[in-house]
């Protein structure tokens, strides 16, 4: 029998409202901050303050820290698939599309959370009603991109795809964790992460796009500190806080909640102005959400067969 989901307290709403709107407006940081640097420069700032950030918290704290070998190559790899390479396409892609559009098609990581964990993770069935929520889903993301990016490639089909790229690394991320990183306090392992993405980010960055200069614009310098300071390390605390008290299935509505914001700080901003087929995607994509937790199904459900 499945457990119940939680009940979601005042203090959870408050708390998970708040987490989306941090994470909907990094997207507008993100794209500030890359006037001036690179995409890669911009990854390197997010995970190696973010890193310092959560390690002192966890010296504070003075939580245990792993010395085994071989979760530390753990820690590498999921630096690899949840900070590294996302961040890296999202961050290239933002400069070819709307920030707003990459937070729509950003939500779809759910949906290749879906897959990933069936084909991977022996408890975790793509059962019918997951299998329709992940196929509007599908459509939802191919609205949203539009059939014009497939019939006039160019360099913004290029940038829609590398975000969805990067969607699909976080699912794989998810399910390495699961495997790997199981019984460490999840503050450790963000801390861990962000250590092996770092490794990589920094000498990455500087052979790429060049020595990382410290001489950087106010504006610029307010971008980093908000995408790297609150919207990771303050948000990857603030998040495990939430799944304690809302539980991994209520989580789901940030993911719903992260494009609204992001789209109307975009407008309001940037000037930005999505086609229609954007928002026919996003409503796609948050209805096969819908489908796949499945909630709202069986309320409806269980109301019809009361008399």
């Amino acid at each position: 029998m499945a457990p119940a989901q939680k009940t979601i307290s005042t203090r959870a709403w408050g708390e998970l409202f708040l987490l989306a709107l941090i994470w909907g407006a990094s997207f507008l940081s993100i794209r500030i901050a890359l006037d001036e640097i690179g995409p890669l420069t911009a990854v390197a700032h997010r995970t190696s303050w973010a890193m310092l950030i959560l390690w002192i918290y966890i010296a504070v704290r003075r939580l245990p820290v792993p010395f085994n070998l071989r979760i530390w190559g753990a820690f590498l790899i999921m630096g690899l698939l949840n900070n590294v390479i996302p961040f890296s396409l999202m961050a290239w892609g933002q400069l070819h599309i709307e920030t707003g559009l990459t937070s729509i098609l950003n939500a779809a990581t759910a949906i290749f959370g879906v897959i990933a964990a069936a084909l991977f993770l022996a408890d975790e069935r793509l059962t019918a009603r997951k299998a329709i929520g992940v196929t509007i889903g599908f459509f939802g993301v191919a609205t949203a991109i539009g059939l014009s990016a497939l019939v006039q490639f160019d360099i913004k089909s290029l940038g829609q795809l590398a975000v969805i790229g990067g969607t699909i690394s976080y699912a794989l991320a998810g399910v390495w964790a699961r495997k790997t990183l199981g019984g460490l306090s999840p503050q450790v392992a963000a801390a861990g992460m962000l250590t092996g993405a770092s490794v990589v980010t920094l000498p990455l960055a500087w052979m790429v796009e060049g020595p990382i200069s410290l001489s950087l614009q106010p504006q610029t310098w307010a971008a980093i500190a908000y995408y790297a300071v609150i919207a990771t390390a303050l948000a990857y605390l603030l998040y495990y806080r939430v799944l304690g008290m809302a539980g991994a299935g209520n989580l789901m509505l940030c993911t719903l909640l992260v494009a609204p914001v992001a789209i109307i700080l975009g407008a309001a901003v940037l000037g930005e102005a999505l086609p229609l087929r954007a928002f026919t995607g996003f409503w796609l994509l948050a209805l096969g959400l819908i489908i796949i937790d499945g909630r709202l199904i069986k309320a409806i459900q269980n109301r019809a067969r009361r008399p």
